[in-house]
């Protein structure tokens, strides 16, 4: 019975860990309220783009309104380009026009005669489509890392045997991280690592520094303090992973014309 609280407990930390992840990153859509004729419509603007012209929708929104988007590569001081929303499927759409791999544009809108983000415009990157092959098996295995990691401590914090599920954890992580990871990288954008020592890619230096921390504490497995070594070790994937995803990833240089992996 306590391995199955364990368990559950350890799954509604890990999912929590990923919604609040995936939702502070740079890849999650910009959610914005458009206000018309006093009523509220909730829009929600793309931040990730695959290698093809990317559609923002402004969903149901009246089909008579009025609405541009404006747009320019980032980071530049071009001027915006504007285009006008039309009907297609449907729906009020604008295309933003596809990026070399790694380019990134930001854009704001103005629906209904109003400025939207104008100050604080929303930045868009652009990359390869992964397969799912490669991404299902990376996203689940880091997925399972964390669970495993968070099983792992409350094995350790309850005096139960926790060494196996450690040694789980650390092969897990290294297989979603460190095989599936660089597979994703290279498939998004070219690639295999853009962390340490070649990069400043959040989401590879995180992993990075995770397996670092689990090796010590597989390394000091028969250490008589090792219990508290491995707690700190999940404590320390916790508080890293819940860093926003993907931030300073790959970009686009538009003065060099070439991908950079520096922010």
């Amino acid at each position: 019975m306590k391995k199955f609280l364990y368990w559950l407990l350890a799954i509604v930390i890990t999912l929590a860990l990923c919604i609040y992840q995936r939702m502070t990153g740079p890849t999650y859509p910009k959610q914005v309220a458009v206000e018309l004729n006093g009523e509220i419509f909730k829009v929600k603007l793309p931040r990730s783009g695959v290698r093809h012209d990317e559609a923002v929708k402004l969903k149901a929104v009246p089909q008579e309104t009025k609405a541009q988007l404006h747009y320019r590569c980032y980071p530049t001081s071009d001027e915006y380009t504007t285009t006008d929303f039309s009907m297609n499927e449907g729906e009020l759409q604008a295309a933003l026009p596809v990026q070399p791999v790694g380019g990134k544009l930001q854009y704001y809108i103005t629906v209904g005669g109003k400025d939207y983000l104008a100050n604080e415009p929303v930045v868009i990157r652009f990359r390869n489509d992964v397969p799912a092959g490669i991404l299902i098996p990376h996203i689940l295995l880091m997925f399972a890392a964390m669970l495993f990691a968070v099983y792992t401590l409350m094995l350790a914090v309850t005096n139960k045997r926790y060494s196996k599920w450690l040694k789980i954890t650390v092969a897990t992580l290294f297989v979603g991280g460190f095989i599936f990871g660089p597979l994703v990288q290279h498939a998004a954008f070219g690639p295999w690592w853009t962390g340490f020592p070649f990069g400043t890619d959040l989401t590879d230096n995180k992993t990075l520094l995770s397996f670092l921390v689990f090796a010590v504490a597989l390394a000091t497995l028969k250490w008589k303090y090792n219990k508290w070594v491995t707690c700190l070790a999940v404590l320390f994937m916790i508080a890293i992973f819940s860093i926003p995803h993907s931030a300073y990833g790959s970009e686009y240089d538009y003065n060099t014309n070439q991908l950079s992996t520096e922010k």
